[in-house]
């Protein structure tokens, strides 16, 4: 043989031999796809992230940054956190070079309480502050006056917020609460940051309230039981979940005081606790969105509730009003489970 194309032809088998040595070590090394979580309490709830990954390694540190990325939207969206943006602009009625995630949420919940006629609104801690003053270990356990209660809801406008360049700023006696919308937007944070560590399947929730993307291992939708009032063991429904929010609003888990039956969730609108719905649960693209709709939804009266969700792309809820009575939006069923 012509000892030039003897040599090509001992290249090509080295260069052969050297792609299948470099392959089969990749192979031997990699991993089977399997689930990874980690579960801890954040934002006084308990919150479980879990990925599919087939590095054991990198799924937890893609773990570790959501949940670092989780913690520090809390820390700066907590109302109660003395060291939080929220509550230095509650103090001082105005915080210059504001976070971007605070003029955000802020800019989204102003958002949500135009599309719901103020029955979002996150200047609604004066209310929220004034029930909290009324029920409690030694307090009085009696409702407030009227006079108070209109007191404080001349306080309650969140387009009287302005948002300039990085300048937020408050009108005097006025406060902010972002609960109804920071989870969401938190679990947001982490899921981004899943993503951007090459995470294409997993979830993140936060106390019933979460966001899912992909798949499990075996190719199915991940699945989300919707917890019953009466707390029975069979859940209402399952929901498929790839590439959604799910979020829950109720008021058969916190109270200010359980025998009074106050629901820690207020209408802006008049200042009274609601109670014509037990519960609302949102499907939606993103768990900021699902968050702060399930509030709207849970503070609206059932019809109207019902048909913004109807208008909204995306969006589909499941309601119980108080007769236990379950009302489902038009496109909600696609998501649920088929029962045997």
């Amino acid at each position: 043989m012509n000892p030039k194309y003897l040599l090509i032809l001992t290249l090509i088998i080295i260069i052969t031999v050297g792609f299948a040595y470099v392959q089969s070590t990749s192979e031997d090394n990699s991993e089977e796809y399997r689930t990874y979580n980690q579960t801890r309490m954040l934002m006084d709830t308990s919150v479980t992230i879990t990925v599919v990954d087939n590095n054991e390694v990198h799924a937890y540190n893609s773990i570790e940054d959501a949940f670092m990325k989780m913690e520090r939207a809390s820390n700066l969206l907590d109302s109660y956190n003395k060291s939080s943006e929220t509550y230095i602009l509650n103090e001082n009625k105005e915080i210059k070079n504001a976070s971007d995630d605070i003029i955000y949420v802020i800019e989204r919940g102003i958002y949500y309480s135009q599309i719901s006629d103020g029955a979002f609104d996150i200047t609604v801690k004066p209310v929220l502050d004034l029930w909290a003053s009324k029920f409690g270990p030694d307090k009085p356990n009696i409702p407030p006056t009227e006079n108070e209660i209109n007191n404080t809801l001349s306080l309650v406008n969140s387009s009287n917020i302005t948002i300039n360049d990085n300048t937020i700023i408050i009108g005097k006696n006025m406060g902010i609460v972002l609960g109804g919308i920071a989870k969401g937007y938190a679990v947001d944070r982490a899921i981004g940051s899943l993503q951007e560590n090459g995470i294409d399947d997993g979830f993140v929730n936060a106390g019933g309230d979460g966001r899912y993307i992909g798949e499990k291992p075996d190719g199915q939708e991940w699945s989300i039981g919707l917890q019953d009032p009466d707390k029975q063991a069979e859940p209402i429904t399952i929901i498929n979940a790839r590439n959604i929010a799910v979020a829950t609003s109720g008021n058969y888990e916190r109270y200010y005081n359980k025998s009074a039956s106050v629901s820690h969730i207020a209408d802006p609108r008049t200042g009274y606790p609601v109670s014509h719905l037990i519960s609302a649960t949102i499907i939606a693209p993103t768990a900021i969105e699902a968050d702060a709709l399930a509030t709207t939804v849970f503070v609206m009266e059932e019809e109207k509730g019902l048909e913004m969700i109807e208008k909204l792309e995306g969006v589909e809820c499941l309601l119980i009003n108080s007769e236990k009575e379950i009302t489902r939006s038009s496109g909600f069923a696609k998501y649920e489970q088929l029962k045997d």
